[in-house]
């Protein structure tokens, strides 16, 4: 399958942000016909056959793109991750774990939507080992370490289990803030009767933009531009919930808003 402009251009957007390691990662990554066509897909299965928006490649290239923003603005802050902290591994180790995770979190979805996070991790492990043995081939520590912090990611990226790492965290958090109107503009289009969770679909179409900028008080603000009040739901139902949840919480400021109207303030 062809790639599209939108993926390349998050491509584009992310290998902006990264440079040695990473960035070879990356390239790695997008080179790799394993997972574009898990990527592909997973968006079959997901708006084609389940009626639901966008958790393809162009999804997790801004899942991505956003755990990176938010992990460059942690770093300019001088907060160390975990694997720095603990002694673990380098700020790159941590950057390539959260890249990693990020870009495969949802290709469980080729499997079903109910679990996918277990079908993911599941997938996801040869493809970490082979990422892993490239990139760390003499390192059997990093090895270890690293497989187990990328199944943490994606494991924690649904908010139904307890995570404890600022990298599964910012994985976490990116993959939330994934929901301005043009992720569930194709499953709009496509449905033909109202059902069940359409909610979670419209009030995204509320939804222009999805900001993550310095914070003023502290390292991370999200802001989240909206069109229409429904967006508000995705706010509160969707994103804060997955904030809450996340070690990464402290670090930032949350608000949204209707454009012309005053923001309201979560965090």
């Amino acid at each position: 399958m062809r790639k599209s402009v939108k993926q390349i251009h998050f491509e584009e957007k992310i290998m902006n942000r990264l440079s040695g390691k990473s960035l070879d990662v990356m390239k790695y990554i997008i080179s790799d016909k394993e997972i574009q066509i898990l990527q592909d897909y997973a968006n079959i299965v997901s708006i084609k056959r389940l009626g639901f928006n966008d958790h393809g490649p162009v999804h997790m290239r801004k899942a991505a793109l956003n755990s990176i923003l938010m992990f460059d603005l942690l770093e300019l802050a001088e907060i160390k991750l975990n694997l720095e902290r603990e002694h673990l591994g380098t700020v790159e180790d941590s950057k390539i774990a959260v890249l990693v995770a990020a870009m495969i979190h949802d290709i469980g979805m080729t499997i079903s939507r109910q679990g996918h996070e277990y079908m993911s991790v599941n997938l996801a492990i040869p493809i970490i080992n082979r990422i892993l043995e490239q990139f760390y081939k003499n390192d059997i520590t990093k090895k270890v370490i690293l497989k187990s912090l990328i199944i943490e990611c994606i494991f924690g990226h649904m908010a139904t289990q307890a995570i404890h790492s600022l990298e599964a965290g910012l994985v976490l958090i990116g993959d939330g803030c994934d929901m301005e109107q043009g992720r569930s503009r194709i499953s709009s289009m496509l449905s033909e009767q109202p059902r069940v969770g359409d909610i979670h679909r419209y009030s995204s179409t509320g939804i222009d933009r999805v900001n993550i900028i310095k914070g003023e008080k502290k390292p991370i603000q999200i802001k989240v531009d909206m069109s229409e009040s429904v967006g508000f739901f995705q706010v509160e139902e969707v994103l804060f919930p997955k904030i809450a949840l996340s070690p990464v919480k402290k670090y930032i400021e949350l608000y949204a808003g209707v454009k012309g109207k005053e923001l309201k303030k979560y965090l």
